[in-house]
C-alpha cells in the first residue's frame, strides 16, 4: 500500500538552494566555462560569462533596448550572489539531500521535455495574410467591435442542482441588489466585486455572451464551485483595426499551430508506446461535461 500522507514541501533553505542551483545550471554557471567566452565577472575561481548573462536577459519578456544595460548589471549581481550561495550549499553537501536530488531531476525532466516540444513546434509555418484577415473578421468582439466593459460580479457557491433556481431568480429580480438580498435570505455564500475589463481580458467562452449584453443586463456562467453572475454596468467602444491587431493575431495563430503540432506528436508517441497504470493512478472515466455556455437573463430593472 502506498503512503497516503501528502507530500511535504521542501524546507525554505532547501527550496532556495534548489532555485539557485537550477538558475546556475540553466545559465551555464554549473558547467566549466567556455575558455573563449568573454567574462562578465569572476567569483573566486569561478567565471560568470557574457553568454550566461545574455541567456538570462533573453528570458525577460518585454525588456526594452534601453533597459538592457541596467538589467545586465543586475543579472551579474544576482549571479554572483547565487554562485556564492550555491558553492556554500555544495560545501555543506546540501546537493546530496534526497529531496533536492529528486527536485533537480524533476526540473531536468521538465526542461528537456519542454525543449523537445519547442523543437517540434518550431516547424509550424507562419500564418498567411489571408488567415490573419479571416481571424480578424471572425472575432468582431475582440477587434472591430471591441469594447471596454464595466462589470459587477458575484461569485456564488452552489451545487449543480441549484443552478437552475439561481438563473430563474436572477431573471425575476428587479435589480442586482434585489438578487443579492435573495441570496442572503437563502443562505448562499458569495463574494461580490466590480471590475473594468477589456474584451481580451474576458474568458473566451464568455466574451461573445458578454458582448451581446446591453447595459443593466446580467448573465450566469458556470464555475467550478458554483456560478458567476456578471452584470454589465456600462461599456464604451474601443475598436482595433486589422493593422493594429495583425501582430497579435499572427503570434496567436502561430502559437496555436505550435501547440497543435506538439499535441499531435505526443498523441503519436502515446499510441506507439505501451503504457500501464497501477493502483489509483489509472485515468478515471470521463464525467459528463457541465455546460460552460453562458445564458443571459432578463435585464434587472
Amino acid at each position: 500500500m502506498l503512503p497516503t500522507r501528502p507530500a511535504q514541501a521542501l524546507p525554505p533553505v532547501l527550496a532556495l538552494v534548489l532555485t539557485l542551483a537550477l538558475t546556475l545550471v540553466l545559465a551555464g554557471c554549473g558547467d566549466k566555462p567556455d575558455a573563449n567566452a568573454p567574462p562578465a565577472a569572476r567569483v573566486g575561481k569561478d567565471v560568470i560569462t557574457v553568454p550566461q548573462v545574455d541567456f538570462l536577459l533573453q528570458q525577460q519578456r518585454g525588456l526594452r533596448p534601453e533597459q538592457a544595460a541596467a538589467a545586465g548589471r543586475q543579472i551579474v549581481q544576482n549571479l554572483i550572489d547565487q554562485d556564492l550561495a550555491l558553492r556554500q550549499a555544495e560545501a555543506d553537501k546540501l546537493d546530496r539531500d534526497p529531496r533536492v536530488v529528486q527536485a533537480l531531476e524533476a526540473a531536468r525532466r521538465d526542461v528537456l521535455a519542454r525543449a523537445y516540444l519547442e523543437k517540434i513546434g518550431a516547424a509550424a509555418p507562419q500564418p498567411t495574410a489571408a488567415e490573419v484577415s479571416q481571424y480578424y473578421a471572425a472575432h468582431p468582439a475582440l477587434f472591430s467591435a471591441r469594447r471596454i466593459y464595466s462589470l459587477q460580479e458575484l461569485a456564488i457557491e452552489a451545487r449543480p442542482d441549484q443552478v437552475a433556481s439561481l438563473r430563474a431568480q436572477l431573471s425575476q429580480s428587479k435589480n442586482l441588489n434585489d438578487f443579492v438580498d435573495w441570496l442572503k435570505a437563502n443562505d448562499y455564500r458569495f463574494q461580490g466585486g466590480q471590475a473594468v475589463r477589456a474584451a481580451e481580458q474576458l474568458p473566451p467562452a464568455s466574451l461573445d455572451a458578454v458582448s451581446r449584453l446591453s447595459d443593466g443586463q446580467a448573465m450566469v456562467v458556470q464555475a467550478p464551485s458554483g456560478v458567476q453572475v456578471l452584470m454589465l454596468a456600462g461599456s464604451r467602444s474601443q475598436p482595433v483595426t486589422e493593422d493594429q491587431a495583425r501582430p497579435v493575431i499572427q503570434q496567436f495563430l502561430l502559437n496555436e499551430r505550435r501547440r497543435k503540432l506538439a499535441e499531435d506528436k505526443l498523441q503519436a508517441l502515446r499510441a506507439a508506446t505501451t503504457i500501464a497504470y497501477f493502483g489509483p493512478y489509472a485515468p478515471q472515466a470521463a464525467a459528463p461535461a457541465a455546460s460552460a455556455s453562458a445564458a443571459a437573463s432578463a435585464p434587472p430593472k
